[in-house]
């Protein structure tokens, strides 16, 4: 066993890995709980994988088959419902880590200097978990997907000048059809899991390059957090906590597994009440408060207009807010809580 090890360890040099995680310190502060969201994302995006293949295995993505093959995961395959349940439930788990990684970096301006790209690929890997889930919730091909996926590759439309061809793109066509069905499933199984991984990579590696940032006060004060060494102490606080995370998910999966609706049909109307998944309630109640006309333009059109103006805001604070310690950077944070109470203002009345 010594000699395999020399030979494995002469190739891939993994003392030296190991080395690096010894002596890696992880800062010990107030704010250092929300560190452990960031290894929890990687938690659930592997179970989303290891589900997403094992469901790929049978399910087939035409517009005859893809509802059929999904009830026969559930009902026919040893285990299969309980897959699906949990590689829904990991979705949702995953985008409300992301979202609560996100809002701890922003109020605790862990984004300042140098760290800017690192917020930036995370806010990319934000928008590209939301799209996993909007690709995914087609796939099973009952009437609340298609009816929501119509709504949804509808708001591109709204876009000057690229936002007919941006709907078409989505669909395949002019209407969503079995081209909307395979197109979604490429994008959701192969395109953006390179593009997350390749995204993570970039932002795992500024990480590692930039350390993790202190309090804002401790860094204006001069201040040194005291630290753990990443291998193995803090890693196995991580372990800790991802054994509890996923306890809580099989538990969810088993108890809440998603029901499966009747199959789609092209040309039947669309179900009353039709709303899209909740990460995306506050964007659609928003769309529902602009009136038709605005003057001369749409109101639609300067909706989405506005939630761009607010995307591209989120994605460029670290720029925006580049002095976080002046009076600036009060008036940023303070406008962030805003938004978030937004948010959760008409994804709630959404519900209403």
């Amino acid at each position: 066993m010594s000699k395999i090890a020399a030979w494995f360890e002469e190739r891939l040099g993994i003392s030296a890995v190991v080395r690096f995680g010894a002596q890696k310190q992880v800062p010990l502060h107030k704010h250092t709980i929300w560190s452990y969201t960031g290894s929890a994302i990687l938690v659930f995006f592997g179970i989303q994988v290891a589900t997403g293949i094992l469901l790929a295995f049978y399910y087939r993505p035409t517009l005859e088959a893809a509802n059929a093959s999904l009830e026969r995961i559930m009902t026919e395959i040893s285990f299969g419902w309980i897959v699906r349940s949990i590689h829904s439930w990991s979705a949702t788990f995953m985008i409300i880590t992301v979202f609560v990684h996100l809002v701890s970096v922003a109020l605790t301006k862990a984004y300042r200097k140098p760290r800017e790209l690192t917020w930036m690929t995370g806010a990319l890997l934000l928008a590209v978990s939301l799209f996993f889930g909007f690709t995914g919730y087609l796939l099973p091909w009952d009437e609340l997907s298609l009816a929501a996926t119509k709504v949804g590759t509808d708001i591109p439309k709204a876009v000057p000048v690229v936002g007919e061809w941006a709907t078409k793109f989505l669909r395949g066509g002019d209407d969503v059809t079995g081209d909307t069905l395979s197109r979604f499933f490429i994008l959701h199984v192969t395109v953006l899991p390179l593009v997350l991984l390749l995204l993570l990579a970039v932002h795992v590696y500024l990480i590692q390059k930039l350390g993790m940032s202190l309090p804002l006060e401790s860094e204006i004060r001069g201040e040194k957090a005291p630290g753990m060494s990443f291998w193995p102490n803090f890693v196995a606080r991580e372990a800790a906590v991802w054994l509890v995370l996923l306890g809580l998910l099989i538990t969810v999966a088993v108890l809440f597994a998603p029901s499966l609706g009747p199959p789609a049909d092209l040309m039947a109307p669309a179900p009353e009440g039709v709303k899209p998944e909740w990460y995306f309630l506050f964007l659609f109640q928003t769309l529902k408060l602009f009136p038709a006309k605005v003057g001369f333009v749409s109101g639609e059109t300067i909706a989405v207009l506005l939630i761009g103006l607010g995307a591209l805001a989120l994605f460029l604070l670290p720029l925006i807010d580049n002095r976080p310690e002046t009076r600036k950077g009060k008036i940023v944070a303070a406008a962030f809580l805003a938004f978030l109470a937004y948010a959760l203002g008409m994804s709630v009345w959404s519900l209403l």
